[in-house]
């Protein structure tokens, strides 16, 4: 009998469905007595013992689904080792339902601060498997995390759509795509969906050359500008600060902004006197059926995944490199961030066309 338990943790992304799916065909086409446990609601089922036993039913008809069948949650890596309110030892919960279900394996999907926490149950001895799971792309050791593209189609069409509206009405528009400290969806979604000016994480802007590149556009006829921004877009002064300043400068900026885009908005303003319109397609970004791609990757992912657990090869998150499906250390990986090369080849290449990165 092959005993193993899933659980989805962190922000939900359309493929995570599609991913258990991949694991669960791999190990049911190829093992008679099976047994999977869905760990509800992320780390927390993990902790507090909430699960239930999946049937080969609950893997059909799912390909397609966005979200995830047995819920999530965030559970900060950082406050792992303290004890909830009621003085419980999460990690040692977690080690003792993991043993009294008999498990082989725990299959985990999710992102960064996921991952970290799934190295830390294989330091405690657990065997463990990792899919790399998060529309920001930003997971070191794989190429490609599932849910990315799925997020750059849907950041890509609200940029499309604001094309229209913009051109319509000689306006700068700003869409605020997700990612608080990387930016690959924006990168992508703004070269996709031909924004004029992108503002990354990694590429402090200065608002002047901002500013420049719209009037730029104005002069040479073009009446509109779009502006792909990131959630964590930061200005070239506010780089300049400790995190600590930053954060108190940002806890300032949410009483009178929304998000970083409305600022931005409202400094074009002053120095332009035109309107500027902000557009945040927000949790859309996360919702609604996987990409085609997203689901080939995620089967891909999920049968190398169902081999490495048949061949007892744990401790690994199942990457994508250079197209190839790859079982990397998660101790090689783990609290690493992949982050946008301000002088890597993409950010080149866009900068060769005349996009602006503000900087």
């Amino acid at each position: 009998m092959l005993r193993v338990g899933m659980l989805t943790s962190g922000g939900d992304c359309q493929a995570l469905n599609a991913a258990m799916r991949g694991v669960a065909k791999g190990l049911s086409t190829n093992v008679e007595d099976l047994e999977i446990f869905g760990f509800l609601n992320g780390y927390k089922g993990l902790i507090y013992g909430d699960y239930k036993l999946l049937s080969s039913s609950d893997f059909s008809g799912i390909l397609t689904k966005g979200g995830t069948m047995i819920g999530s949650s965030r559970q900060p890596f950082k406050l792992m080792r303290v004890p909830d309110e009621n003085g419980l030892d999460k990690v040692e919960a977690m080690k003792q339902n993991y043993y009294k279900l008999n498990l082989d394996c725990l299959v985990i999907l999710g992102g960064n601060g996921t991952q970290k926490t799934a190295n830390l149950l294989r330091e405690e001895g657990l065997n463990v498997i990792h899919l790399p799971k998060t529309i920001d792309n930003d997971i070191y050791g794989t190429d490609v995390t599932f849910g990315f593209q799925s997020a750059i189609n849907i950041a890509t069409d609200a940029i499309d759509c604001i094309h229209t509206t913009a051109a319509s009405h000689n306006r700068v528009f700003i869409v605020e795509v997700m990612g608080h400290k990387v930016g690959w969806l924006t990168l992508y979604a703004g070269l996709a969906g031909g924004a004029d000016i992108i503002l990354l994480p990694e590429i402090p802007y200065d608002i002047n050359k901002v500013v420049q590149s719209i009037e730029k556009r104005s002069k040479a006829g073009k009446g509109f500008t779009i502006l792909a921004v990131a959630e964590g877009a930061i200005s070239k002064e506010d780089a300049q600060l400790s995190k600590k300043e930053y954060k108190k400068k940002l806890e300032k900026s949410k009483k009178n902004y929304p998000s970083v885009s409305y600022e931005i908005a409202q400094r074009i303003q002053e120095k332009l006197g035109t309107e500027v319109r902000v557009t945040v397609p927000g949790h859309t970004q996360r919702g609604g059926s996987p990409s085609p791609y997203d689901r080939v990757l995620c089967t891909r992912l999920g049968a190398e995944g169902a081999k490495a657990i048949l061949e007892k090869d744990y401790g690994k998150m199942i990457a994508m490199v250079n197209d190839d499906i790859k079982r990397v250390p998660l101790e090689n990986v783990a609290g690493k961030l992949k982050t946008v090369d301000p002088n890597g080849q993409t950010v080149r290449e866009a900068k060769f066309i005349g996009i602006s990165f503000g900087d």
